[in-house]
């Protein structure tokens, strides 16, 4: 039974953020489905009491709760990306947290600013990349210096192929899928659920620098071109969004008289139950990707609507460029203009209960949990 260390990132200090709870969960539930023994270790930057401890608590108890308990790792430092040396344990004696750092057979590392000392204690480590096109982007562009790894993952289908607009960034990827665990993600099939809805970051003030210039790379400025959409369908659309009240009223303001609902993601997915129950309860699901996905064509899809799929939720996504397995009108719709979105929502709801079965079908064949976390052992193993 290999040992097997997920490194994530920034999870336990979101305690609010359900969704985000979940991306990396998903992994170590396929790894406990083949045997291994998964443990969990990430950086806390702490920020002063009584919330440090309440957020550790509530971290510990929820990955207690997916069979964790006593396998967390928590370094904890005043600030973030501290080196090892500088921490403090958390979770699990530093004695015991450094045998498991010993002895452990693969590190997948999911933080890719990790202290490049902490790497070096791992017999074999391997990055998972979660932000295909990207990451190799700022690679490319020096933009951002990671620690060497003996094995590069992404989820990218697209990354540093023939013709791809995705730098390989001198490595050579491992290409996988992203994953869910369908088994903790039951079909929720409901077909008087009204809202097609979403979870998502409104603005966090994220631009790219490429080749001719800087582009915004934010949610908002996806959406904002699709904000008179629910004028054009006889469907209810809601956005679940983290967003500043008075930074984003203006924007917020143009989705709102466009017709679009929206809720603050704190309110209706701020623990990982509630972010289940939110998405479960939906018709469907409706998103627009950020800017770079679209641009860079790498054929991205978000954890999030592995999500909606596996509990057998139609989803109506921007397509992100060409596939070999995502599908268009079977389950999942992929759009690229207002009018093949108003058409993919109108064809979800005349055959409603079909494409909820074939979401489903699909989050099983192509993106189980389990299936990617034998993937992921063949090729760092090996």
């Amino acid at each position: 039974m290999p040992t097997v260390v997920l490194s994530a990132y920034d999870v336990a200090n979101k305690p609010e953020v359900g969704g985000h709870f979940w991306v990396y969960m998903q992994y170590a539930l396929g790894l406990q489905r083949l045997g291994c023994d998964v443990y969990w270790i990430e950086w806390f930057t702490r920020r002063g009491e009584p919330r440090d401890a309440e957020a550790i608590a509530t971290f510990l108890s929820r990955t207690a709760r997916f069979g964790l308990g006593g396998k967390v790792i928590l370094l904890t430092a005043p600030e973030k990306h501290a080196p090892m040396r500088a921490c403090s344990f958390a979770g699990m004696p530093a004695a015991e947290a450094e045998a498991v750092i010993g002895a452990a057979d693969l590190m997948l590392n999911f933080h890719y600013k990790v202290d490049p000392e902490f790497l070096a204690r791992f017999r074999r480590t391997a990055l998972v990349d979660i932000d295909p096109g990207l990451l190799q982007h700022w690679m490319h562009h020096g933009q951002i210096a990671i620690g060497d790894h003996d094995l590069w993952f992404t989820t990218g289908e697209n990354v540093g192929r023939p013709g791809s607009l995705i730098p390989a960034a001198g490595k050579h990827w491992e290409r996988i899928r992203p994953c869910v665990s369908v088994e903790h993600w039951p079909v929720a099939l409901d077909a008087s659920a009204a809202p097609m809805t979403t979870v998502s970051s409104w603005h966090g003030g994220e631009w790219v620098k490429g080749d001719q210039g800087f582009y915004e790379n934010n949610k908002s400025a996806s959406f904002l071109a699709y904000h008179e959409l629910p004028k054009r369908v006889n469907q209810p659309l809601e956005l679940a969004l983290s967003y500043h009240a008075e930074n984003d009223r203006e924007e917020l303001d143009v989705m709102r008289r466009g017709g679009w609902l929206i809720r603050h993601s704190f309110e209706v997915a701020g623990s990982p139950e509630a972010y289940q129950a939110y998405v479960q309860r939906s018709r469907a699901e409706f998103s627009c990707a950020k800017p770079s996905c679209a641009r860079l064509q790498g054929a991205w899809i978000s954890d999030r609507t592995l999500c909606y799929l596996a509990s057998g939720k139609p989803v109506v996504v921007e397509d992100t460029g060409p596939s070999g397995y995502l599908p268009s009108g079977e389950g999942m719709f992929r759009f690229s203009t207002p009018e093949e979105a108003a058409a993919a929502i109108a064809a979800v709801n005349a055959d409603y209960e079909r494409h909820c079965r074939a979401a489903r079908a699909l989050a099983e064949e192509h993106f189980d949990a389990a299936k990617v976390a034998a993937r992921l052992l063949e090729v760092g193993l090996a």
